[in-house]
């Protein structure tokens, strides 16, 4: 018969055992691997805008990386001491910030890189007017145009990254989050007793309290919340006893919300100007340039502009000898949303250029195109999340 002080000795030294193990192997682990630290930081222009494909590295290692489409980067296992780092990308002059790294630590920076390369002339897209379609038709005119209820836009939930809905909209004036029967998270309007109505997609949510919870936030496209019966718009009102307390409308993301070009990767300008036949601004005798002739089909994504968000895109790419951008050149320098960077892929593909000489003849040139999307200045009538 094993007794109780038999068991508990055998625990004891399976505990030590374990200690010894772990000991074991952080002592296993190089001095030098241990004491090693990160580095991070953000780099953008001197228009405050996050800088795409800027190449880090660190004197005295071979650490390197790039930045990522927000601007920022991230270098792990680098030795401590006073260290120089070095951030270069074509078209901005190069920046050494002197940077102390402590041991195991993890130091910031921000770099600001100054252009020394004369883009082209900024292409405006200030349309009067987006003409809406498909199943977001009717959440996109009414958020334009801000009228009886509180919206939250998609941009807003990923500026906010809240971890569940009901954290999202607790931040709304007059907006209670409650915990319902069976632990689901419910939602009461200027503190009344019942639930409001839910409406996902345009269809109505079964009878009984929803929980709120259930819908991911990266999931969402936009939410618009109606305080009383009247305010609704007449599509989502059953009938005046239902709707009174309030009405939630949850719009999803899918295909016709997201871009097409997911994926954003930096030109590889370097190889790129390393082949033979590509001249930048500087070794040509007259820059290629938007052929004015010709119409550019740029849209403004119908999302961004009923939310009033203006933007910007600044792109680099080859224009051929024929006048045309080669497609697979198109890189991102800086962008304000993913969206307005589709959307100028887009015009690319189609965009008709009068192209760069040099020595009387046409010949390939690498450019930065800068795309400005404005709105007009509009005075919402009802407040927004924002707000």
């Amino acid at each position: 018969m094993v007794t109780i002080a038999q068991i508990q000795t055998h625990r004891r030294a399976l505990g030590c055992l374990t200690v010894m193990v772990v000991c074991a192997l952080v002592t296993a682990i190089p001095s030098s691997l241990r004491a090693q630290a990160v580095l991070t930081g953000y780099v953008s222009d001197t228009a405050a805008l996050a800088v795409f494909g800027a190449r880090v590295s660190i004197d005295g290692t071979s650490s390197q990386t790039q930045t990522d489409e927000k601007g920022f980067f991230r270098i792990a296992g680098v030795p401590p001491g006073r260290r120089s780092v070095h951030v270069v990308r074509l078209g901005f002059r190069p920046v050494d910030i002197p940077v102390q790294i402590e041991l195991a630590g993890t130091a910031e920076i921000k770099v600001v890189l100054t252009p020394v390369v004369v883009g082209l002339p900024t292409v405006l897209v200030r349309p009067g007017r987006v003409r809406y379609s498909g199943r977001l038709a009717g959440y996109y005119k009414r958020l334009e145009a801000k009228s009886g209820g509180y919206f939250i836009t998609r941009e807003d939930i990923d500026r906010d990254n809240p971890s569940t809905t009901g954290q999202l909209l607790r931040r709304i004036p007059a907006i209670q989050v409650v915990r319902g029967r069976g632990g689901i998270t419910g939602i009461r309007m200027r503190n009344r007793r019942c639930w409001p109505l839910v409406w996902v997609d345009g269809m109505p949510m079964p009878a009984g309290e929803v929980d709120i919870d259930a819908f991911v936030p990266s999931s969402i496209q936009g939410i618009e919340l109606y305080l009383g019966a009247t305010t609704a718009p007449l599509a989502f009102t059953l009938n005046e006893a239902k709707s009174s307390c309030g009405t939630i409308l949850i719009w999803s993301r899918g295909p016709d919300t997201d871009p097409v070009h997911r994926a954003v990767r930096p030109l590889d300008i370097e190889r790129l100007l390393a082949g033979k036949g590509v001249y930048t601004t500087q070794t040509v005798d007259r820059s290629a340039y938007l052929d004015s002739t010709k119409e550019l089909d740029l849209q403004f994504p119908p999302s961004l502009f009923a939310s009033h968000t203006p933007g910007l895109v600044i792109v680099e790419f080859v224009v051929d000898a024929s006048g045309r951008v080669e497609e697979n050149t198109v890189g991102v320098v800086s962008s304000t949303a993913p969206l307005f960077t589709d959307a100028v892929r887009v015009a690319l593909s189609t965009a008709a250029f009068i192209p760069a000489l040099k020595d009387g003849k046409p010949v390939r040139q690498l450019v930065h195109q800068p795309f400005e999307f404005d709105v007009e200045k509009r005075t919402a009538r009802t407040p927004s999340l924002r707000q």
